[in-house]
């Protein structure tokens, strides 16, 4: 018999977003997938072996933009009052300290295991160092980044020039990038806080690493007429100007985008991501025309304080959201079929993370990066059809296990890289001293 470090029998497998086989085995070893076939049990001797009866196993969830450093900020910006960004986050953000982000990336790292999130891409915070130490103990496929802004007025905590910004990121990415599962992008916080010396340091420096740079990107009309007062011109066609744009480069959000910023979009190769629920306080994308043009878009949640770290949630607000803007007034119900929606949520995050063709499907050669979910469950079975149930029901208490990279990091919901009973402990703590302060 061949050897293999882990194999999942029997189980409903999602190969890709629209295609999905029943009763299968999934072989695994030095990572990836050996093989996704009926009787590999037969055929393969496992160190490790996951019963795959009742559930199906599929892709793990790609988180393309959230926000560790406002974990903590859970049930704090629902319904205030604009601008959220001055009056809640930066204030919030400014008073980060080392223990208040190791617990922010314990209590990230939890519910994104128990939520199927297998990888994730940070928009960049603070104390960097200290969350990417839990991230690579949790065992999760991440993107990190330093909070990266030089504008006047910040607070003296968190208040720096463009070499220093951009420093910080250098210091990040020689400790973690390629640690564990972990890469280090760069960042351009938001361009109104970003000067020309630093939107050139930072892309000279991601360019000189091969890695991406990321950065918030039309994502309300202040932001754009912001670049268009002080530059003349839009967000995408300032960064075009700049020679920023290419394949490297990751706009989150890009709402509200002209058709010419939509041709630099495509002609350039950049990644783009939308983030439904966060979004829909703001604008509304044309995601039907991104797709067409052949643009990556993946999605994710915007962090814990727009609403948790749910992919479940942001798919089913997402596929409203486009049926009733672009579906209805064209009369056309199946503007964002499951497949497309699921399509985003894998494959569009895999280009996100910069791992296209390695990850988004369950296919020999891919890195095995898989969620089992429970589908023997009065709101999933029956069903008479599954990819549809997966975008219409499941949620993300439904995920049973999760695999990153071959290791099993979850089996039957119980974490196994993280002291879960610990850090909800921690959390309730942080959350009654909060609220006598």
């Amino acid at each position: 018999m061949q050897k293999c470090d882990l194999l999942i029998k029997g189980a409903d497998v999602l190969i890709n977003s629209g295609e999905l086989r029943e009763n299968v085995d999934i072989a695994i070893a030095d990572g990836r997938i050996l093989a996704v076939d009926a009787g590999l049990a037969q055929a393969y001797e496992a160190d490790e072996v996951l019963d795959g009866r009742y559930k199906l196993f599929m892709p793990g969830l790609v988180d393309s933009h959230m926000h560790t450093g406002q974990q903590l900020l859970k049930g704090l910006v629902l319904d205030a009052k604009p601008i959220i960004w001055t009056r809640v986050m930066l204030p919030f953000e400014s008073t980060l300290t080392p223990e208040k982000m190791r617990l922010s990336a314990q209590a990230a790292a939890l519910e994104m295991i128990k939520s199927g999130t297998a990888g994730f891409i940070d928009a960049g915070s603070y104390f960097m160092e200290d969350a990417a130490a839990v991230y690579e103990t949790s065992g999760l496929r991440g993107a990190l980044s330093y909070s990266t802004m030089d504008e006047e007025g910040l607070p003296e905590s968190i208040a720096m020039d463009a070499n220093e910004a951009v420093r910080r990121t250098d210091s990040l990415f020689d400790a973690f990038h390629g640690k564990g599962n972990l890469k280090v992008y760069y960042s351009l916080r938001a361009l109104n806080s970003c000067s020309n010396r630093l939107v050139e340091l930072e892309a000279e420096h991601a360019r000189d690493r091969n890695t991406m740079l990321q950065a918030h990107m039309n994502e309300y009309m202040g932001e754009v007429n912001g670049i268009l007062e002080r530059e003349g011109m839009r967000p995408y066609e300032y960064l075009e100007k700049m020679q920023v744009l290419g394949g490297n480069f990751l706009g989150a959000h890009s709402l509200i985008l002209t058709d010419r910023e939509k041709e630099l979009v495509r002609d350039r190769g950049v990644k783009v991501c939308h983030c439904p629920f966060s979004n829909c306080g703001k604008a509304v994308p044309d995601t039907p025309q991104l797709l067409e043009m052949g643009i990556p878009v993946g999605l994710g949640t915007d962090g814990a304080a727009h609403g948790g770290l749910s992919l479940w949630n942001e798919m089913k607000i997402f596929r409203s959201v486009m049926n009733i803007i672009h579906g209805v007034p064209n009369r056309n119900p199946k503007v964002m079929p499951a497949k497309t929606i699921l399509h985003m949520a894998l494959e569009g995050g895999a280009a996100a993370l910069g791992e296209e063709g390695q990850l988004g499907r369950v296919e020999a050669g891919y890195k095995a990066d898989l969620i089992g979910i429970d589908m023997n469950q009065p709101h999933l079975c029956p069903t008479g059809d599954k990819i549809h149930t997966l975008l219409e029901c499941v949620n993300a208490g439904d995920v049973s296990d999760m695999v990153v990279g071959g290791r099993v990091l979850m089996k039957n919901r119980t974490v196994l890289t993280l002291d879960e009973e610990r850090i909800l402990y921690e959390s309730r703590k942080y959350m009654e001293e909060t609220a006598r302060s």
